[in-house]
């Protein structure tokens, strides 16, 4: 579902911070080479991503869902001095292209990838976080919010992907398992008084969740 017009978008893209030209590289070639290029963050998203964490500047990063990289770096551009990306993705096959770009942007020493199931990965990692981004599959959002919640610092961030999830969280009650649990994930997150969230129509829309 579009949110907004072709005309609009490139308003948007003319009048946003140019993206950098590694990504626009990296852009081009998950376009090119890799299935679902549209799970991509892509320039405005990524700019916004970009932003949040140069306004946060967190120590320390969790993403879900690394997919070829290009929100991995985005987030990277606001980290504190000494401060490191933990990203996560079950795919092995793309970490070709990840390690490609993650090289050439000259921060490989400030990501730590971890392959394989979110849940176990997350289950066994012992570090907090002051900035979570939630990019992967839908079915477990509720899941990875439960154990990424005891894992934010205070005052801490949780970013959520696809909360619009192309418009259908608002065609009515369905049988379909990913809109039903992003329904209920927003929920969840609105109910939950410990969070302040706010979900913008960015994209397929995306969620700002503080820890108070």
């Amino acid at each position: 579902m579009d949110f907004i017009s072709e005309k609009i978008a490139e308003y948007l893209s003319q009048n946003s911070e140019k993206e950098p030209e590694i990504l626009s590289k990296l852009n081009r070639e998950t376009h090119q080479k890799v299935l679902q290029p549209r799970m991509l963050s892509g320039h405005i998203q990524g700019r916004f991503l970009s932003l949040i964490s140069k306004i946060k500047s967190p120590l320390y990063i969790l993403e879900i869902g690394t997919y070829t990289g290009y929100g991995t770096l985005c987030l990277t551009e606001g980290l504190a001095a000494g401060g490191k990306i933990f990203t996560i993705d079950r795919n092995e096959e793309l970490l070709k292209i990840q390690n490609k770009y993650f090289e050439e942007s000259g921060n490989r020493d400030r990501i730590v990838q971890l392959t394989g199931n979110a849940i176990d990965i997350l289950d066994n990692l012992n570090q907090t976080f002051d900035l979570i981004f939630i990019d992967a599959d839908k079915e477990n959002y509720i899941k990875y919010f439960q154990l990424v919640s005891e894992k934010l610092n205070p005052n801490g961030l949780i970013i959520s992907d696809n909360v619009l999830w192309s418009g259908k969280v608002v065609e009515g009650e369905n049988d379909d398992e990913e809109t039903n649990t992003i329904k209920k994930f927003n929920r969840i997150l609105n109910d939950d008084k410990k969070f302040e969230t706010v979900i913008l129509p960015l994209r397929d829309g995306i969620s700002i969740s503080r820890l108070v």
